[in-house]
């Protein structure tokens, strides 16, 4: 029993680490500029941090499982993006405008519009390196690794979730204001998905492919704001 405490007290100390060093990297590279890109930092400590505590490659503790169900998983991830949409027109942006100038938008956007070519390459970067790549650093990894170091329990995970929505909105610096709060409000959403559907990662992968892909068609068609 001893032994147990003690082990536990290790984890939830390495994860208190591994959580504040990647606050460090979301706001070195996205607020103050002097860290490479955090999502492959991130994903790559995700996955050592996997194999070392594991001590195998077992992908299922980021959340990379088959669902019991791959059409309730399809429709979590659509409701999610759903209320993401619902929330920023109609709550976040009127209220965040009577306060701050309108987010920014990702650099080369506008480039999208009536480009085939553009709108295609920016689908490939969404379903690979924001999708993917940001899901498995955010919710995957640092997710997981703020609600150990909280004492993994319900409540530990549903905190984690608002930590780890907050270093996603700051994960968006480059959107002014406005857009870190709509983001972190993004990052809540699909942090509960993960959790409503037992932790399993394809739910928000999919809800934010389908957010951004709806994003993406927004530009190339040259729909208004």
């Amino acid at each position: 029993m001893i032994d147990d405490l003690s082990t536990q007290k290790r984890h939830r100390l390495a994860s208190a680490i591994e959580l504040a060093v990647g606050a460090a990297i979301v706001l070195g590279h996205n607020v103050w500029r002097v860290v490479p890109n955090e999502v492959l930092i991130l994903a790559v400590l995700a996955i050592v941090s996997m194999r070392l505590r594991a001590g195998r490659w077992d992908f299922r503790t980021l959340g990379f499982r088959r669902p019991s169900s791959w059409r309730m998983i399809v429709l979590v991830a659509l409701a999610a993006a759903a209320l993401r949409f619902l929330l920023s027109d109609f709550v976040i942006e009127p209220l965040s405008s009577t306060i701050w100038p309108p987010e920014n938008l990702p650099e080369h956007a506008d480039e999208i519009t009536g480009n085939l070519g553009n709108a295609l390459i920016a689908l490939a970067l969404v379903w690979t390196f924001a999708a993917f790549g940001e899901e498995l650093a955010y919710r995957g990894y640092l997710l997981n690794r703020a609600a150990e170091a909280f004492g993994s329990t319900l409540p530990a995970f549903w905190l984690a979730a608002v930590v780890s929505a907050v270093l996603f909105g700051y994960g968006h610096f480059y959107k002014g204001p406005a857009g870190i709060l709509d983001s972190g409000v993004a990052g809540l959403i699909l942090a509960a998905a993960y959790l409503l559907t037992g932790r399993n990662l394809w739910t928000c992968i999919l809800a934010h492919g389908f957010i951004d892909t709806f994003a993406v068609a927004w530009l190339y068609f040259g729909l208004p704001d």
